[in-house]
């Protein structure tokens, strides 16, 4: 899956356990756009998406999909 800058994706599952606060706001509404980038962990690539109200967090690709 190609994932790339503005477009819009949906988080399908999540891989490690995240805080509560942002589980529960991505119960509430988990499209967002993918706004950059990041490397983690030295060999893996991570998305950054930005959701509703300026909220934003990053996600391993096997974990959205396009909407």
């Amino acid at each position: 899956m190609a994932i790339e800058l503005g477009q819009k994706v949906k988080v399908r599952r999540l891989r490690d356990n995240i805080p509560a606060n942002i589980v529960s706001k991505l119960k509430q509404n988990p499209v967002g756009m993918v706004e950059s980038f990041k490397m983690v962990d030295g060999s893996g690539i991570g998305v950054v998406v930005k959701f509703d109200g300026s909220f934003a967090t990053w996600f391993f690709e096997d974990e959205l999909e396009p909407v």
